[in-house]
């Protein structure tokens, strides 16, 4: 098989905004969890822009090595009406004090207008300020 470069398109830069703060399960059997509501924020892209509605959150996984497991569901509503799933897991790791974090999207969608979606495999590249938490998510081509 060939070598292939990887060639990704921007979708959409991701703000979110924490709902209070978190709820934590400590020592557990799979580590620390961090409960984190993400109900509350906006998306902007030349094909997609709208608000993130509720529910949305994130489940943490506090590893024993310091970096984070992240399970993320959180629900876009389009400028233009549409509702979408996105679902992701990724990596959060504090690197020169902050926390950066990759993450690999996907959508569902029931609306015509934005189908392709569901075939779409993402990757988003982030980190955290306050309680403010920004991606930039590209598609991958």
């Amino acid at each position: 098989m060939p070598e292939k470069s990887l060639q990704v398109r921007h979708l959409y830069k991701l703000s979110l905004e924490m709902d209070g703060p978190p709820t934590t399960i400590s020592a557990g059997p799979q580590g620390t969890r961090i409960l984190v509501g993400a109900s509350t924020g906006k998306f902007e892209g030349e094909r997609l822009q709208g608000t993130v509605v509720a529910p949305g959150g994130d489940w943490v996984t506090q590893r024993a090595d310091g970096s984070m497991k992240l399970d993320v569901r959180i629900t876009l509503l389009t400028d233009d009406g549409a509702t979408i799933l996105v679902s992701y897991s990724g990596i959060g790791l504090v690197k020169d004090g902050a926390l950066t974090t990759r993450c690999a999207p996907l959508f569902e969608t029931g609306d015509e207008r934005y189908a392709w979606l569901n075939n779409v495999q993402a990757v988003g590249v982030g980190g955290v300020s306050g309680t403010t938490v920004e991606y930039d998510i590209y598609e991958l081509l």
